[in-house]
């Protein structure tokens, strides 16, 4: 089995190349691995390696060296090869993807991911793109994608570079009016966000459907009606905490493989923190799955569900 570390220096609050060098070859060199490290030169350079890698036919895992972005473009390289396995060693401002283990601090250690077990999660078709964790349209989109613009700023990693975000698209606007078809239903009106999980955390720890599974063959769709100025910071913490069914009268929920989402213009789309433009957005279940490996002894959050729901 052959390993390949793709680093992204754009990822995280600071260029962190050197530091993953180390911590690799510290690593991989006692064990007589067969390995190499590739680096990002530009956005989208990460799908190119790693397809160029799945293209061998030979077995591979992918070491996604940086954060949600990073494993985004990863996943849709590899997505339809099945003589590949990814996963996240996280350096990203968010890791976010991995917080459905019950010790996603583990992704760092890469010892212990060098000690893997493998497991095979769904993955989200959004047009021409995947997703493996959280998708939205809608002024979510807008503050995600935005966050880049704050990440780097003194004191403004993770949640607060998110919060910052989320000020200034307040001030720019909440709703916009959108088309949305979804489990048979046509909804028409002005709608402040709608977001399609795979994963369940994203954008520093926004966790809006517990219930997410990433191996169900569904995604969970959140529909929110249009909100005022004055009630963005009671949705933004209702929705970080999951609690949408607080507000049945403003948020609507399916359990879903299909959405489609018509705008009245170019509109960002959010794909795993990654930006996409579109006019109509078609999300799906897609018929492609990705192999994942994981630190040995980590359970993830719908096994241990089942575990714990489990008779005795």
């Amino acid at each position: 089995m052959k390993h390949l570390f793709i680093i992204n220096p754009a990822a995280g609050s600071r260029n962190q190349t050197e530091a993953y060098r180390k911590k690799i070859a510290a690593a991989c060199e006692g064990r007589d691995m067969d390995y190499a490290i590739e680096v990002s030169a530009a956005p989208g350079q990460c799908t190119k390696i790693a397809r160029r890698a799945a293209q061998t036919g030979e077995e591979y895992r992918i070491y996604s060296c940086g954060g949600d972005g990073t494993m985004n473009e990863i996943v849709a390289g590899v997505a339809g090869y099945d003589n590949v396995a990814v996963t996240m060693f996280s350096g990203g401002s968010g890791n976010d993807f991995v917080r459905i283990f019950d010790q996603p601090e583990a992704f760092k250690d890469l010892d212990r991911l060098l000690d893997a077990e493998e497991t095979t999660f769904d993955l989200l078709r959004c047009n021409d793109d995947y997703s493996l964790n959280i998708c939205s349209v809608g002024f979510d989109a807008r503050v995600g994608t935005d966050v880049a613009n704050y990440k780097r700023l003194p004191l403004l990693s993770g949640f607060r570079a998110y919060a910052a975000s989320a000020v200034i698209n307040t001030i720019r606007g909440v709703s916009e009016h959108y088309i949305v078809e979804v489990d048979g239903q046509r909804l028409d009106g002005k709608f402040t966000l709608i977001c399609a999980c795979n994963g369940r955390f994203y954008g520093g720890g926004f966790n809006p459907v517990p219930e997410a599974d990433p191996a169900d063959g569904k995604m969970e769709v959140l529909v929110v009606d249009k909100v005022y100025r004055l009630g963005v910071a009671k949705l933004i913490g209702i929705y970080k905490a999951g609690k949408y069914a607080q507000l049945p009268k403003l948020v609507r929920h399916y359990s879903t493989d299909k959405l489609r989402i018509i705008c009245d213009k170019p509109t960002p789309v959010n794909l795993d923190g990654e930006l996409r433009m579109a006019e109509t957005v078609e999300f799906s279940v897609a018929k492609e799955k990705i192999r994942f490996f994981y630190p040995k002894g980590l359970v993830w959050t719908a096994a241990k569900l089942q575990k714990n729901t489990s008779p005795v």
